[in-house]
């Protein structure tokens, strides 16, 4: 880890459980949680086409 760059790895380990020990005990404490199951769609359809633009704008002699 010192070769990576990391000056003290016992407090990045340290400061990961102390993360890790805090959401955990946030999930423990709290009364209802909420969460979504991924649900299956089917493939989006194509896109709209274009209208076309304005068209040439000929006869203007430039």
């Amino acid at each position: 880890m010192v070769e990576m760059g990391i000056l003290d790895p016992t407090k990045v380990t340290r400061t990961a459980l102390q993360n890790a020990a805090s959401v955990s005990a946030l999930m423990l404490t709290t009364e209802c949680m909420v969460a979504e199951s991924p649900k299956e769609e089917a493939a989006a359809g194509g896109g709209m086409p274009d209208m076309g633009g304005m068209g040439g704008m000929g006869g203007m002699g430039m």
